[in-house]
């Protein structure tokens, strides 16, 4: 099983509530082959594992390569317990709530596998390859369904005690604001998430009855920024009220961990230059004067790849056999 023309690879994993994606990533970077199906997210933990284990095959099969994967890297929508590979609590899988899923995959495909929450692997992602490349301490954020956090710290993603760190998502923005559901309220996943630009745009449509989004009967969040694109004034006011929210909880982390740069990810970050300018009036207004001017805000560069590169990297780093390519 050894070929000294083929590259050296992982597998690396994003599964998600709606559908996985498996890789095999060279130590470079380079996406080789994936592959890519539903998940089997009204069925049990077996099934879900069978699935990874079926797009690895799959994915393995295109590579052509002879040699065996080095590792299995995992990115999960959960909290986790990374050092000892078992999911804590997944709110989109509850199925795979206490399931030692790094055991399984490593019994079923019989190579080491690693596992991290997907935020904290989209964080190293980019810190890798994307837009915090060379950045020693950053933190990137996934504005999607919710509002998701991986904070780098000297290089090395910052899980906290009991994995739990880097829930920027529920950091609180108004103390008797809108009830989550995390079991507190007014967090900023109710804010500035995609879910919460279309809650505050039908708040808000009475007040704007000239509102173009007042003739869709149900709109997107696509819909508010194609509409704040075209100057409609509900839709940047719904922009402005998430980026103040968002940049009320990033002034706190840049006095807090004093970072060189904040990524901006996710779908919802497509909205980037509706929002951006109201998050950094906000830094500005509240974070240190040297922190807040030292800070750069960067739109993430993986895209959907980020979660993928950002677990294989942490596969190479588990299990290393040379060296991991890198620009930093």
């Amino acid at each position: 099983m050894n070929d000294p023309e083929s590259p050296e690879f992982v597998l690396a994993a994003d599964l998600g509530g709606t559908n996985a994606r498996v890789a095999a990533v060279a130590r470079d970077g380079t996406i080789l082959t994936s592959a890519r199906g539903a998940t089997p997210s009204n069925e049990g933990p077996s099934e879900i594992v069978a699935e990874l284990v079926r797009l690895a095959e799959e994915s393995c099969g295109r590579n052509g390569s002879q040699k065996m994967p080095i590792a299995f890297g995992l990115a999960v929508p959960a909290l986790v317990d990374s050092a000892n590979g078992k999911i804590v609590s997944s709110p989109n899988l509850p199925q795979m709530n206490d399931v030692g899923l790094s055991e399984a995959i490593s019994t079923a495909c019989g190579i080491p596998a690693v596992l991290e929450n997907d935020a904290n692997a989209a964080a190293v992602g980019e810190n890798w390859l994307g837009a915090s490349n060379g950045v020693a301490t950053s933190i990137c954020v996934t504005l999607g369904t919710g509002v998701g956090g991986g904070i780098i710290l000297d290089g090395e993603v910052w899980r906290g005690i009991d994995g739990t760190a880097a829930e920027i998502g529920h950091i609180c923005v108004e103390p008797n604001g809108v009830f989550c559901g995390c079991g507190s309220r007014g967090c900023v996943e109710q804010y500035s998430s995609a879910t919460a630009v279309v809650r505050i745009a039908r708040e808000l449509a009475r007040d704007f009855p000239g509102s173009a989004l007042s003739s869709i009967d149900a709109f997107t969040a696509r819909d508010v920024f194609l509409a704040a694109r075209e100057g409609d004034s509900l839709a940047l006011e719904v922009f402005r009220l998430s980026g103040m929210y968002l940049g009320i909880a990033l002034a706190g982390l840049v006095n807090t961990l004093n970072p060189e740069a904040i990524v901006i990810a996710g779908g919802a970050a497509a909205g980037w230059e509706m929002f951006v300018h109201h998050v950094r009036s906000e830094i500005d207004k509240r974070a240190f004067r040297r922190p807040a001017e030292r800070v750069k805000l960067v739109p993430a560069q993986l895209g959907d790849a980020a979660g993928i590169l950002g677990s294989a990297r942490l596969a190479f780093d588990a299990h290393p056999q040379g060296s991991v390519s890198s620009n930093r």
